[in-house]
């Protein structure tokens, strides 16, 4: 019968405590506690007119489960009609009360169907009913719990792409389960394959491998765990892997065979995307090795010297030059202090924007470029000029902008003349005071077709301190960059004589752990 209605938690008046506290029925649940399976003690419930209106449990065994999943301690002391109200009229209950009235055992089958996620779902038990002093002592058993667990078993081999394989030495027969038949393409009408003829499945290169390791299972009763290739025709290759053992009789001698086939394509596909993505980020980090190298011995060959201490003429210069080296993040800060062939000094500090082997390489096209041209005399407006067309013509490079500052001193008269690429102004210190320079005229290299640039004299006195420098000695994210200016202004004077000189100085303004950009700092005593 399939009337019976979805069971529902009875009320907690459905309960009866005082029948559950007879001597009688504390017996029949300790002879019940002991019963394994499904077995419940029912005692019959009368109403006025002396007919039967439901069934109560007394006592259930331990291990008793109802169609609603309920323990057989949670069925004592529930109604029948009350658990099941669907109960009513149907054979079940007909044959309940004809077990009661006729003390004849009934017994019959009930099919319950339930609904799971909207998918009827048929649920089959066998129920026996035994009077048992006026009341019934009822068993029952799930008749297709064998059905779901092949179900189960089904779902789970086609989840997990895996399938068995029984082998009986004795007879001959090999059976396969159908996940088997999936995993090989394999008609079901073929029978399955034998294992003697599975290498023939196999590509030619695991054909000899595979070969020897079923002679091992078949001849010697060795475990077997090999994953070969095999080709679907038509269709790609797959990897199946094969994992078998003997099961032998009291003699050592195998009798059967049993095993799995599983399909470990998509594994394998998996690895080797994880192998070629591992390859090219090796191949990424040995490239990006490389031009870090390559930029940093570019570096150290234009600048080869961080810390120097220069004369040129009646001039002190002090040199500090600290670039970033942080993976590839290597910088296009520069400077250059030389003598000319007039005997006069050439005094620069430049800045190309960006990090990496494009800023050092155009840093060094600026510094030798701009050397080359003070050598012959060039006025200097017209070098920064000359520069920036250098720069626009140069624009196949991502770091195709920079700032600059240079200047030319004559030590016969002690003129200081420069001029300025969008730089920060010069930092002069003069009788322990320090102020910034006015700045003439000049944008950044590269930002404009026809910028103007002009230059400016300063006389400088004995005791004179000059400061040219990049923005990484004052420029802080979290800060305006007056704020590194100012800073820079008051530590000037006190470092200016002091023995650390420049070194003391920009300690004093850079933390090496938190500093993200290049220093470079020329200190021109006179």
């Amino acid at each position: 019968m399939r009337d019976l209605e979805e069971p529902t938690a009875p009320p907690v008046q459905d309960r009866a405590p005082a029948a559950l506290a007879d001597p009688a029925t504390a017996v029949a649940r300790q002879v019940l506690a002991g019963l394994s399976g499904s077995v419940a003690l029912l005692q019959a419930e009368y109403g006025r007119g002396g007919q039967v209106t439901d069934f109560r449990f007394i006592a259930a065994s331990p291990e008793a489960v109802d169609i609603a999943g309920r323990r057989g301690p949670e069925l004592v002391g529930l109604t029948v009609l009350g658990a099941y109200p669907g109960v009513a009229g149907t054979t079940l209950w007909r044959g309940y009360l004809q077990a009661l009235h006729t003390g004849t055992g009934w017994e019959g089958e009930l099919e319950y169907e339930e609904a799971a996620a909207g998918i009827p779902r048929l649920s089959r038990y066998r129920v026996r009913a035994t009077p048992c002093h006026g009341g019934l002592v009822v068993t029952w058993e799930r008749l297709d719990t064998r059905e779901r667990e092949q179900r189960r078993l089904a779902l789970m081999q086609r989840v997990a792409r895996m399938g068995w394989v029984d082998r009986d030495l004795v007879r001959g027969g090999i059976t396969w389960s159908d996940e088997v038949y999936s995993i090989f393409g394999r008609d079901r009408a073929l029978g399955p394959l034998a294992l003697e003829h599975l290498a023939a499945r196999a590509e030619i290169e695991d054909r000899p491998a595979l070969t020897e390791a079923v002679r091992l299972l078949l001849k010697a009763g060795e475990p077997l765990d090999h994953t070969f290739r095999i080709r679907l025709q038509p269709g790609p290759v797959r990897h199946v892997r094969i994992v078998a053992e003997t099961e032998t009789d009291a003699h050592g001698h195998p009798i059967q065979i049993h095993g799995f086939f599983q399909d470990l394509t998509a594994a394998k596909e998996t690895e080797q995307q994880l192998l070629e993505q591992e390859q090219k980020a090796l191949a990424q980090q040995g490239l990006l090795a490389a031009e870090r190298e390559l930029a940093h011995r570019l570096q150290e060959t234009v600048l080869p010297v961080p810390e120097q201490l220069l004369h040129l003429n009646d001039l002190t210069v002090d040199v500090v030059y600290q670039p970033v080296q942080e993976g590839l993040k290597l910088g296009g800060d520069w400077y250059s202090a030389i003598e000319l062939p007039d005997g006069s000094a050439l005094l620069v500090v430049g800045d190309v924007a960006g990090h990496g082997l494009d800023a050092v390489a155009t840093m060094a096209l600026l510094r030798f470029t701009a050397k080359g041209m003070a050598v012959t005399g060039t006025p200097l407006p017209a070098v920064l000029s000359r520069l920036n067309t250098l720069l626009l013509h140069t624009s196949d490079r991502s770091c195709n902008t920079a700032t600059m500052i240079m200047a030319i001193y004559q030590p016969a008269t002690s003129l200081l003349t420069w001029v300025q690429a969008g730089h920060p102004p010069p930092l002069l210190v003069r009788d322990g005071e320090s102020r910034f320079l006015p700045t003439p005229a000049g944008i950044l290299l590269g930002a404009a077709t026809a910028p103007v640039y002009q230059e400016t004299r300063l006389h400088l006195l004995p005791g004179d301190h000059l400061y040219l420098y990049t923005d990484g000695l004052v420029e802080n994210p979290a800060e305006p960059i007056d704020v590194g200016l100012a800073r820079l202004a008051a530590a000037a004077p006190a470092h200016a004589e002091s023995r650390t000189r420049l070194a003391g100085l920009v300690q004093s303004l850079t933390d090496p752990m938190t500093r993200r950009d290049d220093i470079c700092v020329l200190h021109i005593s006179h």
